[in-house]
């Protein structure tokens, strides 16, 4: 059975799609970027970093680790601080291209390896009663760049080019071959 080194509902769900046994292990690491990193660069050490720590109390069986980093301009937009914070992630989104990297580690028999998804999201311009009524909701709390796509957040994606899994927050494609070993 696989640990999923994640408290994500999303992830959980994910895997129960396509008939993944696992069981919930959330670890606790420091999500803080280091200066200058890249967005492609965090997202894979976050995946890692969490596969490492699920490792530690995991009795020797497989470990999966994720981290989705919505980026844009090359910022990295973490997950919302509080409204006015949303709000102005939403502002910036607004009517422009986003990229979502989506990275997947998997610890087994002591080996480390791991996976990027990387996809465009286009939001249509957001008017600022949408964004305060998104905020509202209570969708946006807990969710990298302040939408779920798999939500009502899915309302302001225009167009969206790579991984839908993995703008949810695990790549489906990219999970099943770290899986299969491919």
């Amino acid at each position: 059975m696989l640990i999923l080194a994640s408290a994500s509902p999303r992830r959980r769900e994910l895997l129960d799609q396509i008939g993944v046994c696992h069981e919930v292990r959330p670890v606790d690491v420091d999500e803080t970027p280091h200066p200058g990193e890249a967005p492609d660069d965090f997202a894979r050490r976050m995946a890692r970093a969490k596969a490492l720590a699920g490792a530690r109390i995991a009795d020797g069986r497989p470990v999966l680790g994720a981290d989705t980093v919505v980026s844009i301009d090359g910022d990295i937009l973490g997950k919302p601080r509080d409204r006015e914070h949303a709000l102005a992630m939403l502002d910036r989104l607004s009517g422009r291209t986003h990229t979502v990297y989506s990275a997947v580690a998997l610890i087994q028999e002591g080996q480390v390896r791991d996976v990027l998804s990387v996809t465009c999201v286009r939001f249509k311009a957001l008017s600022a009663r949408e964004r305060e009524t998104y905020w509202a909701s209570g969708e946006p709390v807990d969710k990298a760049g302040a939408y779920g796509i798999q939500g009502q957040g899915a309302l302001f994606v225009e167009h969206i080019e790579g991984s839908y899994s993995g703008v949810v927050g695990l790549p489906l494609f990219e999970t099943g071959a770290l899986l299969s070993g491919d």
